[in-house]
């Protein structure tokens, strides 16, 4: 795509790897871009998957290669170089944030905006650095009302200071998915995701074991993998488990589930419930900040208290032999993701920001 000089957006992420912030970045780089806006990404840390997905969409990325914290001074000199070229800077996630804010100090011509995706309380000194750098940008972007709050109280960031747009997705490719009819007496319970310590994944493990035909889909890759590999040892459903690691898409994991379980201790959206609402796979996840936002208790989907095994196996045996429940937590979820987060209102709140 040939692209004409407007406004020039360099949006700077920890990462590339698979994963929700990723993706949102990769989105809203090839989604922004028109007449009037052009866009790049740069990534603090070396290539990942994400980064071919976006050459592929023809957008320029940058990586600034650091495998380590001491890099943190040539990692910052390249950014004031590359930023030369843009009239805004829009990192995302703490990381990312304190480089772009360093470096926010030698490009005065250049505005720089940053987003908090997450509620999760630890480490709790990303708080308190969050707090030292945000008033190096002019907006601080969140995806929900529940980061929102606690940027407030643990970063002390001032509410007009903060900007709520919410996470979007292509609803009509996920409503092409063309899923295989809920296939009872056998559930495959899925889980898609980084398999990180704060998604709680072998409390589903454990509720899995608990429940007699249900299979266990786990999509992603991560730190936790060998702790979720013994849990389920431990629990006795190495036969009925698959551990498929990395996906290039959710669109091929959704199409080899039946329910999605999000087990997590804290989100800051949870961009893969409203892909699975999407779909119209019924979505069981944890009440906690981030999670409520997105899923309706009894509506659009099932919540229950964090780290309750028990509850998520009741959850889901409840969804799996109530026949109208699900169809009405399907419905009402496909209702609400094709009116609350389409790409066409979120597209143009991101636009007026970075054409201010």
């Amino acid at each position: 795509m040939v692209q004409t000089v407007g406004t020039r957006a360099l949006f700077l992420v920890t990462d590339l790897e698979i994963g929700g912030t990723p993706r949102v970045v990769r989105d809203l780089a090839i989604r922004l871009r028109g007449p009037d806006l052009s866009t790049a990404v740069a990534c603090v840390a070396p290539w990942g998957p994400v980064a071919g997905e976006l050459v592929l969409a023809g957008v320029r990325v940058i990586e600034l290669g650091a495998t380590s914290s001491f890099q943190l001074p040539r990692v910052v000199k390249d950014l004031v170089g590359h930023a030369r070229g843009f009239d805004v800077v829009f990192s995302f996630l703490v990381h990312a944030n304190t480089v772009a804010a360093i470096a926010s100090g030698f490009r005065r011509e250049v505005r720089f905006l940053q987003s908090i995706q997450t509620t999760q309380a630890q480490p709790r000194w990303h708080w308190h650095l969050q707090g030292l750098i945000e008033r190096a940008a002019d907006k601080i972007v969140v995806p929900s009302a529940s980061v929102a709050g606690v940027a407030r109280r643990w970063s002390h960031i001032e509410p007009h200071r903060i900007a709520v747009i919410q996470n979007a997705i292509d609803v009509t490719s996920f409503e092409r998915l063309g899923l295989t009819p809920f296939r009872a007496p056998v559930t495959r319970v899925g889980f898609i995701g980084r398999l990180d310590p704060i998604k709680r994944v072998p409390d589903l493990v454990e509720a899995v074991g608990r429940l007699e035909n249900a299979e266990l889909h786990l999509f992603g890759q991560g730190e936790d993998r060998g702790r979720i590999e013994e849990s389920i040892r431990r629990h006795r459903v190495a036969d009925r488990s698959t551990l498929h690691g990395a996906i290039a898409t959710p669109h091929e994991a959704l199409r080899q589930i039946d329910v999605l379980v999000l087990p997590s201790d804290a989100e800051g959206f949870g961009l893969v419930l409203i892909e699975a609402m999407a779909a119209g796979i019924p979505v069981i996840a944890t009440d906690v900040p981030g999670i409520r936002d997105v899923v309706r208790h009894e509506q659009t989907g099932l919540l229950v208290p964090p780290r309750s095994p028990g509850l998520l196996a009741a959850a889901i045996e409840r969804v799996r032999e109530d026949a109208a429940l699900r169809d009405q937590l399907i419905a009402n979820a496909h209702a609400d993701v094709s009116h609350r987060y389409r790409w066409e209102t979120v597209t143009e709140q991101y636009r007026r920001l970075l054409r201010a």
